[in-house]
């Protein structure tokens, strides 16, 4: 599972255009959420915001390599401010983070994002939890909060790519109803869509 980025072309768009010049729209109310893990861990559930950079460096710590890998597609070595600035600084008119927070000691266990395509009826879906928590029901209860906000919000439809060899994120997209196909020239990745 994984999270970053959600849409590259944004991304890449936004780093160039650089945070401060991000129209941020003021973070949704009513999107937090108390959650329970299988194990029974207390996680608050909420729209990320600037001030959560530094939760990221020991959040990201606890990803394995590989992980990040099946997200990202390829390896990142450099997590600094000008990587993480967009996936903090968030347009809310345009984008949905959710970080998951665990309620006793505030660590981040898990974000799930969503970026309106250029469409304005669909949006790409990112989510990546920290690799010891990956059979916990973190990743499947983000999912569900970001399918909620999606319908919420009016979309048509969430996608997104996912490696074909991620079988544990293959897997959920199956038993939440994403269709699962092949991505056209590059048969290692699936593109996966669920219509709302």
């Amino acid at each position: 599972m994984g999270v970053i980025p959600a849409d590259r072309t944004s991304l890449a768009r936004a780093m160039r255009q650089g945070a401060k010049n991000l129209a941020i729209a003021k973070d949704p109310s009513g999107w937090e959420r108390h959650i329970s893990l299988l194990d029974g861990r207390a996680v608050y559930v909420r729209p990320i915001r600037p001030d959560d950079e530094p939760l990221y460096g020991p959040f990201l710590a606890k990803v394995t390599a590989e992980d990040l890998r099946l997200r990202l597609f390829a390896p990142v070595k450099d997590f600094g401010h000008a990587f993480l600035a967009p996936y903090i600084q968030i347009d809310y008119a345009r984008a949905m983070a959710f970080i998951a927070l665990d309620e006793a000691t505030g660590e981040m266990l898990g974000v799930a994002r969503l970026h309106d395509n250029a469409d304005k009826v669909s949006a790409e879906f990112a989510i990546l939890v920290r690799s010891d928590l990956k059979t916990h029901g973190l990743g499947w209860q983000l999912m569900q909060m970001i399918i909620s906000y999606g319908r919420t919000k009016g979309l048509r439809s969430i996608e997104g790519q996912v490696l074909r060899e991620n079988a544990t994120m293959l897997e959920m997209c199956k038993e939440l109803g994403f269709e699962i196909n092949s991505f056209p020239d590059a048969s290692y990745i699936c593109s996966v869509k669920l219509k709302l």
